[in-house]
């Protein structure tokens, strides 16, 4: 490590000013009117919009820019006089957004890796191994099912052509999108294996605004499981038809929806299960409904109880069945184990912020991250930020500002640190 104008590397800070003009700038591709949100589905023209904005940024940076053939896109940084041999500390996120977005989910991960690039250009320090920050593709999967796609693929966790053979909710295919904003590149997957990963990230939930505390040390994610429910029922007049005789899919979708929450509190928390989208046919007020497809997102910090949520859910379904003389079929949408960090990065960051002043706690994520698939290759961990009233996957999220540059100095530290070991 260089040491220029006798500042020491831990004393670097990352400049928040630059850090929330991009995030601002960013914000604005895909922006929703009225709101401080983002809606930037992936393989849109909204996300090669704001690809097309990192990708300028890491170039403005002198970044070696690769991108593979789901559109994960790197920008390394090979500082004078190391060996670009070596693997890389990495950190990253996404810039996909569910329809109604916030402006740091994801955003902030990627930005902040930046900055961390950028702080230490300014200030002439080279750290011992080069550094990447990555765009992983379509983490949401609002979109394309399964949720962190991108990242799955660079790991070897999905081929390639298997990612971009998937159809999307508006019929739309990955590789034919991909094709078509310009970001199928040629960079093998899987990718470069990192020296480290480590993601920053608002923490999209209550506990450390609650708690008062600034940055959470991730030391795991839960296991997530999403099942496409289809109920086939019979179309029937809604006036005529009585109660009895009915085969109503749009009730057995009702029913099941009422199941899964009564599921999530009988076996207790951390267990949720939540029912986000249904889709009826015909969708008439007097018609009773023929069709419903309902998605079902089961979660849980603990793999057997996760998959005894699941055996419920079938059971559940076959009695639906039964009573209403409806046909159930399920696909798989994606089903991930919960993943333990590595203790040692995780303990890093925890050091960290300690000292740095920052308050901490380690926690689980009920989210799924990149950094999940990531650990799956190299030593990885998760550093959170404080969310406003727990809000996300909205446009009212919010963090301070100072909770994220707090957050970003955080994560130049760790990078710093790993980089020197």
């Amino acid at each position: 490590m260089t040491v220029t104008d006798g500042i020491e590397p831990s004393e670097l800070r990352i400049d928040g000013d630059r850090l929330l003009q991009r995030l601002a700038g960013l914000a604005e591709i895909g922006a929703i009117a009225g709101t401080e949100g983002c809606s930037r589905l992936a393989f849109t023209d909204a996300d090669r919009d704001g690809r097309d904005l990192v990708v300028t940024w890491m170039q403005d940076l002198g970044l070696t820019v690769t991108i593979d053939g789901i559109g994960n896109v790197v920008g390394t940084w090979v500082p004078d006089g190391v060996d670009p041999a070596l693997a890389p500390v990495m950190t990253g996120s996404h810039i996909d957004t569910v329809a109604t977005g916030g402006r740091y989910d994801g955003n902030l991960g990627v930005l902040a890796g930046l900055e961390v690039i950028e702080t230490l250009l300014g200030a002439g320090h080279a750290p011992e191994r080069p550094l990447a920050v990555t765009v992983f593709s379509n983490e949401e999967g609002a979109r394309f099912p399964p949720d962190m796609m991108g990242s799955l693929v660079y790991v070897g966790g999905m081929a390639v052509e298997e990612a971009l053979a998937v159809d999307g909710i508006d019929g739309s295919r990955v590789g034919a999108e991909l094709d078509r904003i310009g970001y199928r590149g040629s960079a093998p997957s899987p990718g470069l294996t990192p020296h480290a990963f480590v993601e920053l990230h608002i923490e999209q939930g209550p506990v450390l605004e609650r708690e008062g505390i600034r940055i959470g040390a991730v030391e795991s994610v839960q296991g997530i499981s999403w099942t496409e429910v289809t109920i086939e029922g019979q179309s029937n007049h809604a006036g005529t038809t009585p109660m009895a005789l009915r085969h109503d899919a749009g009730y057995a979708a009702a029913r099941l929806a009422t199941r899964m929450r009564e599921l999530a509190t009988e076996l207790g928390p951390p267990q949720v299960a939540t029912v986000g989208a249904i889709d009826l046919h015909p969708n008439l007020v007097n018609v009773v409904a023929a069709r419903a497809v309902l998605t079902v997102d089961l979660r849980h910090t603990d793999d057997a109880v996760l998959t005894e949520a699941e055996r419920r859910l079938d059971v559940e379904l076959e009695a639906i069945a039964a009573a209403e003389g409806v046909s159930i079929s399920t696909r798989r949408l994606a089903r991930f184990e919960p993943v333990i960090f590595d203790p040692t990065v995780v303990g890093l960051v925890e050091a960290t912020a300690g000292d740095l002043d920052l308050s901490t706690r380690r926690m689980p994520s009920g989210a799924g991250h990149d950094a999940q698939m990531l650990s799956r290759i190299c030593p990885s961990a998760m550093i959170f930020t404080p969310s406003r009233d727990g809000i996300s996957h909205n446009p009212a999220e919010h963090t301070d500002p100072d909770d994220l540059v707090a957050g970003s100095d955080v994560l130049l530290q760790v990078m710093l640190r790993l980089a020197a070991r």
